[in-house]
């Protein structure tokens, strides 16, 4: 789980022990590495793939995170500091405070960005496009792409179809992309 404001990623085991898998409380930043070498700024939403492998939305980084099951914290697509809405591979993607992540049994990983009013998809290589709304264009209208308009979606899930789920807190609905 994200521990948002300590900047740490969590495990609870089912017995209910806690432990830090990476990141160090109190200590935000932006830093890969392994374990309490990681720094994180507000991370938030958190997803695992079938390998174990973790994907989390460094929400204040603008950053999409991923975290091996030994603990090896690396950035999948954004730059630290640098917020927007861009669209390509690996550092050059931008994102605006992503919060909620969803990821497929093959790796394809979903972002919700309530300050861009969009849903993202990233590749298992790390190129980001627009897959629903447009960055700046706020609203509630159904449609394909870009044509879509969101108000600040919170939350992604997706199934094994691949159909993606948003909970869309601004306009208290949850929508449907097939």
């Amino acid at each position: 789980m994200a521990d948002c404001y300590n900047h740490t990623i969590r495990r609870i085991t089912p017995a209910g022990v806690v432990s830090t898998l990476a990141g160090s409380a109190g200590e935000p930043g932006s830093a890969d590495g392994v374990g309490a070498a990681a720094r994180f700024y507000r991370p938030y939403g958190v997803a695992m793939d079938a390998a174990g492998t973790l994907y989390v939305s460094d929400s204040d980084n603008h950053t999409i995170r991923k975290i091996t099951a030994a603990g090896v914290v690396s950035t999948l697509a954004g730059s630290a500091d640098e917020h927007g809405s861009a669209d390509g591979a690996g550092a050059a993607a931008r994102f605006n405070n992503p919060l909620g992540v969803a990821v497929t049994a093959a790796g394809t990983v979903y972002v919700a960005e309530p300050d861009n009013y969009t849903i993202r998809k990233i590749t298992p290589a790390g190129v980001v496009t627009t897959l629903a709304g447009a960055a700046g264009d706020l609203g509630w209208v159904d449609g394909q792409g870009k044509k879509a308009r969101f108000f600040m979606p919170y939350s992604v899930a997706v199934d094994a179809a691949g159909t993606v789920y948003v909970a869309e807190y601004g306009n208290h609905t949850i929508r449907v992309i097939r």
